[in-house]
């Protein structure tokens, strides 16, 4: 006999259902054995402990920074240390001049360097590249190709050109360091050899750099004092250790106060797999970038004078806290202001460099002043406890349903049992991928979240009593009580979704992890409602224990004092016929007797006619049909 409708429906839900948890098991598994994920969440900071790093404020003229300054650094600093995820990071000022930042468990390095790189995000352009592992072997050049500024005295001009030639001058002396990953220093060589023979040398050496030149914010010719945006730059390559002499920072219009080509114009930086040109999605891994107005007009300006250019004129450097953290090649003119980073670019490479040009320019630099462990501010204990109270929850809100519904109070308990399962799934995956921390708040929207999803099994179990108390048998009433019951759902969880988002976007640390948990716990209560309660009530609605209304099952309609039952049939509500012999016989009888038409029942339904009416007029119309005959 082939399945009905909502039978076939319910079977495809609940396939649908596996799919997703055995998708998110597999994710989970393959990340143990091969992507260095653990089977458990990561603990936030109140829980685990972690790091502590102080750092304190450096400014130009040696004073303390400004209250509105000291704000803007804490901020710029929480988006550094969060944007892997939401670590539940504290980041709390001391004084006028330090920031306290604690993160949970071990600090990555990708952490540790987007905190430390503190100093001025810039846009410069390549004059001219050397080895990394020798000194050049040819004559630096002289400033011939400094820009003048418009609104420079002629001594500043003088000033500035004697500083410029300068710092050109230490261009062939200068030698980035190269270091490899090898404890033994003898094996460089071999290892370099080996790393050529592969053809990727990166692979084996690693790069540390010399301090850039100049290394301050502005130099100093006799009585003047020259802004080192205005200077050339020799630094190094962080990536491949090569070393570049880098030309001034662009100003607008080239104007002495104009606005500089640095991290104040840039808007945004995402990282992001390339779009070919036919539309399609490649694997290879590139980040854009977004410049303001001033941004675009001078970009624009730049990229139209390096594309006609040759190598190594015309690439453009991305120099922080005095380092290059790329120098790509400028391919075409960029005059809409968005520009794409390509390379030998993955995932997280690309995420990096993202954040780094993202979160890159702090109004006020940073020196490391301390890096300690901390231990947990509230430990082990408080997270037992916290279980206990969720596990407690949970079987109050078990033995409620189980005194309310019977029998039918065990779908709650599954449905419960299914949403834990998914939540815990995805709560672990996201903090293998995205970083986050469980902390005793995300654990408190975890348990908030209990009385949610039981919500809307109640809601939905209400509205399929009412169904059966209206007349419905129970497969008709499990469809109509659903389409009444979902509207409530997606309304109360809309509500919820909405709070945790506000409450997420303007919220930092604890509350903000409450925020993430609260909302998605509601996304899986939703997700559980459509795909395993609604369809494990269509299969039960067939049953002989739930649909012929079995005292135990919860949805027996004559202890919800239904108006009528059966096919069409009718009792008054009160009515009691007995048991045995004699009382089916009397439910026959009064069922047959009180048998309502299609018209009685839209006239009942319309509040036209009370039950006892139609009753009545059931009564009156077998009466004439008898006398007819």
């Amino acid at each position: 006999m082939a399945a009905s409708g909502p039978v076939r429906h319910a079977r495809r839900s609940l396939i649908w259902l596996g799919v997703i948890i055995l998708a998110l098991v597999g994710t989970l598994a393959a990340g143990i054995v091969w992507g260095g994920a653990s089977i458990t969440p990561k603990l936030a900071l109140d829980l685990e402990g972690g790091t502590e790093i102080i750092l304190s404020a450096e400014t130009e003229n040696g004073q303390d920074p400004s209250a509105d300054q000291m704000k803007q650094a804490q901020s710029i600093m929480r988006q550094r240390v969060d944007a892997g995820g939401v670590s539940e990071a504290e980041i709390t000022t001391q004084g006028s001049r330090n920031i306290v930042i604690g993160i949970p468990g071990e600090a990555t390095s990708e952490q540790l360097e987007r905190i430390r790189a503190s100093a001025k995000l810039e846009f410069r352009r390549v004059w001219r590249t050397a080895s990394a592992y020798a000194t050049s072997t040819t004559t630096a050049g002289t400033t011939e190709g400094l820009t003048d500024l418009d609104g420079l005295s002629d001594e500043q001009a003088a000033a500035r050109a004697e500083a410029a030639q300068e710092i050109i001058d230490q261009y062939d002396s200068y030698v980035c360091v190269t270091a490899t990953t090898s404890s033994d220093a003898t094996s460089t060589d071999e290892s370099t050899d080996e790393s050529s023979d592969s053809g990727d040398s990166s692979s084996d050496v690693q790069y540390t750099t010399a301090d850039p030149v100049p290394s301050t914010s502005s130099v100093t010719v006799g009585d003047i004092s020259v802004d080192a945006s205005d200077l050339p730059k020799i630094a190094c390559d962080t990536s491949t250790g090569e070393k570049l002499l880098l030309a001034p920072v662009d100003r607008l219009d080239n104007k002495a106060d104009g606005a500089l080509l640095d991290g104040e114009q840039l808007t945004n930086a995402t990282a992001g797999q390339e779009t070919g040109t036919n539309g399609t999605v490649t694997n290879n891994w590139v980040v854009n970038i977004e410049f303001n107005s001033v941004g675009t007009e001078m970009f624009k300006t730049v990229t139209t004078d390096l594309t006609s250019q040759s190598e190594p004129v015309n690439r453009f450097a991305v120099v922080l806290d005095g380092q290059v953290i790329v120098a790509p090649t400028s391919q075409a003119v960029i005059s809409d202001g968005k520009a794409q980073i390509s390379g030998s670019f993955d995932k997280d490479s690309s995420k990096s460099l993202a954040d780094q040009l993202k979160y890159g320019a702090l109004p006020i630099s940073f020196d490391v002043q301390s890096q300690n462990k901390i231990t947990p501010t509230l430990g082990q204990q408080q997270l037992v406890g916290g279980l206990i109270a969720g596990l407690i929850g949970l079987l109050l809100v078990v033995v409620y349903s189980i005194f309310q519904y019977r029998a039918l109070g065990l779908v709650t308990v599954f449905s419960l049992l299914i949403a834990a399962v998914i939540t815990y799934l995805l709560v672990t995956l996201m903090s293998w991928q995205e970083g986050y921390r469980l902390s005793l708040a995300g654990i408190t929207g975890l348990i908030v979240a209990i009385g949610i999803t039981a919500d809307s099994f109640i809601v939905y179990f209400e509205r399929i009593r009412d169904e059966l108390r209206d007349g419905y048998t129970l497969i008709p009433a499990v469809e109509s009580g659903w389409r009444r019951a979902l509207r409530t759902i997606l309304a109360s969880d809309g509500v919820n979704f909405l709070a945790a988002i506000v409450l997420y976007i303007l919220a930092v640390g604890s509350v903000q992890g409450f925020a993430f948990t609260l909302g998605l716990t509601t996304i899986v209560d939703l997700l559980v409602v459509v795909l395993f309660t609604h369809p494990i009530m269509q299969l039960l609605a067939t049953t002989r224990f739930f649909g012929e209304g079995h005292h135990f099952s919860g949805l027996s309609p004559r202890i919800l004092g239904a108006a009528y039952r059966g096919r069409g049939s009718f009792r008054t509500p009160g009515e009691t016929t007995g048991s045995g012999r004699k009382g089916r016989e009397k439910r026959s009888a009064g069922e047959a007797e009180r048998r309502m038409t299609i018209a009685e029942r839209k006239a009942r339904a319309a509040g036209f006619i009370t039950d006892d009416e139609a009753g009545d007029t059931q009564t009156d119309t077998s009466s004439k049909k008898g006398e007819r005959s």
